[in-house]
């Protein structure tokens, strides 16, 4: 197909005088609108209105411009029909072989905080999805481009073959279209089906509308006989997991990046340098330290069993020394904001190794997501951390300076912990975690359990329970075990069975009046 006009009409203008430039080169006739035709204009560049070629006017504040049957038909028009070819003949119409359009900002246009109904319904572009559809429809005989990227690889595909695209090159443009007017309408129904007429915002969309972009196939998902794939927002979290920078090691499996992202969601919470080791999807060592290096050494002593094969994290650079350390030990996947060159020498010494960096940004999704059979849950997620000043001591004992550190710092740790959790800690070291437990009085047996078989001991330690203590059974448990100090949210029917139970054994309890459910 030889491109012998094209129609461009652009918001996003980055590019569009180098794409025009080399248009002229290959003879192609440009028609333009507004904005655009003006800076192409401006820039040189030999151009028709619109408006001239149609020889009717932009009105209703520039609502309508390319709404015209000499521009729609010369997309629409296949020239490999005759009915089609002679109709176009006879009405003088000569077709458009290349549209070039981007559509208004609306999702930029509806994040601004002065953007009301008025403006986002402003910012909503009618002419242009219909020219993107149209011309992506008739592929066969249309070339459309959405994306400045592909400004590069249209110029190249002409060079290769004079001025010619090829019918595969269109159709990738083509299918590339029609995801980028979905995208949009996505956005313009998930703003609209949130809001009254009055403006005001809902909780969620009456229709959710998602969209990702593949970033690769993998091998399998939790198991070889499950395909699997991992997308992308479309618009980056910043210092989402996606975000990554492999700098080694084998391609990331499905359960590497499940795993990573819990690591990582995780090590970020924290103030100070920390490193969270997880397996399956728990973490099995956490700590902070004053080095990356001794809360390595900390997190590894919780649990170096449940270590073998895991996935640590760090919120610090990490040097050769941590490489070092951590070499000694089989793991699966590392991950930290920067990792220098003398540490990237010794990694590289075990090549299937997976080393990534990643922005220690704290941001976090806007919605979590839990498919079910037929339906999909939705919250916001779980990113309270609570501070010193919002707990409520409940037991006659206070707690000291360094208790409530440790049960803060146990109580961040409980929240990436699979419910129920049971947290022990002292001194920014976890001793012994329970998780995904039926029962919490099993999950506190079992943190006691790992602590013992880990040879740390629990006397004197802090303890977080994600959720209430049903009855003091539990308490008793922690408190049997050593604790001296409980953060947990309250709430139960038997609070004051379980307040009295720490007063009796002379502990300090405090209420967070929140929980961490994580299923």
């Amino acid at each position: 197909m030889i491109i012998k006009q094209a129609l461009i009409s652009v918001s996003d203008k980055t590019g569009i005088i180098e794409l025009a430039q080399g248009l002229c080169q290959f003879g192609v006739t440009i028609l333009s609108t507004g904005g655009t035709a003006k800076l192409l204009r401006d820039s040189g560049i030999n151009v028709t209105e619109v408006s001239d070629y149609t020889n009717f006017p932009e009105m209703l504040d520039g609502r309508v411009k390319t709404l015209h049957p000499k521009i729609h038909a010369g997309i629409l028009a296949r020239k490999e029909l005759p009915g089609h070819r002679m109709a176009m003949e006879k009405m003088a119409i000569p077709t458009i072989d290349l549209v070039v359009v981007n559509l208004y900002p609306f999702s930029w246009a509806i994040a601004q905080d002065d953007c009301d109904l008025e403006k986002a319904i402003e910012n909503i572009d009618i002419g242009g999805p219909t020219m993107i559809r149209g011309a992506a429809k008739n592929y066969k005989n249309v070339a459309v481009v959405t994306d400045s990227e592909d400004y590069a690889s249209l110029l190249n595909e002409m060079q290769i073959i004079k001025g010619e695209v090829s019918e595969n090159f269109c159709f990738k443009l083509a299918c590339k279209a029609f995801s980028y007017t979905a995208i949009y309408d996505s956005a313009i129904s998930n703003y609209l089906t949130a809001i009254d007429f009055n403006g005001q915002r809902q909780a969620f969309s009456e229709r959710l509308n998602l969209n990702f972009k593949i970033a690769q196939s993998l091998r399998y998902g939790e198991n070889p006989h499950q395909r699997a794939a991992f997308y992308r927002d479309l618009v980056p979290t910043p210092g989402g997991l996606a975000n990554y920078a492999q700098l080694q090691g084998k391609e990331l499996s499905y359960n590497n990046i499940a795993d990573a992202d819990a690591a990582w969601e995780c090590v970020k919470t924290f103030d100070l340098p920390a490193c969270v080791i997880i397996k399956h999807a728990n973490p099995c060592g956490v700590a902070v330290a004053e080095t990356p290096l001794a809360a390595y050494k900390l997190a590894l002593a919780t649990d170096p069993t449940s270590a073998f094969g895991g996935i640590i994290a760090f919120n610090r650079g990490i040097d050769d020394s941590v490489a070092e350390a951590i070499m000694k030990q089989f793991v699966e996947v590392i991950i930290a904001p920067v990792v220098t060159a003398e540490a990237q020498r010794v990694f590289s010494q075990k090549i299937n190794v997976r080393v990534l960096i990643l922005s220690p940004h704290i941001d976090c999704n806007t919605l979590d997501f839990k498919r079910i059979g037929g339906g999909l849950l939705v919250q916001t997620p779980d990113n309270l951390n609570i501070v010193a000043d919002q707990l409520k001591v409940v037991t006659k004992v206070q707690p000291t300076p360094q208790q409530l550190q440790d049960l803060l710092f146990s109580w961040r740790v409980a929240k990436f912990v699979k419910s129920n959790a049971i947290v022990f800690c002292r001194n920014g070291q976890t001793l012994g975690i329970g998780a995904g437990q039926m029962s919490r009085v099993d999950s506190a047996r079992i943190a006691s359990i790992k602590a013992k078989n880990a040879k740390l001991t629990l006397i004197g330690s802090a303890v977080a329970s994600d959720a209430f203590f049903p009855f003091r059974d539990g308490l008793d448990i922690v408190v049997q075990a050593g604790a001296k100090a409980i953060i947990q949210p309250g709430g139960s029917m038997r609070d004051e069975e379980v307040i009295a139970a720490a007063n009796e054994q002379g502990v300090a309890m405090i209420f967070t009046g929140m929980r961490h459910f994580r299923h």
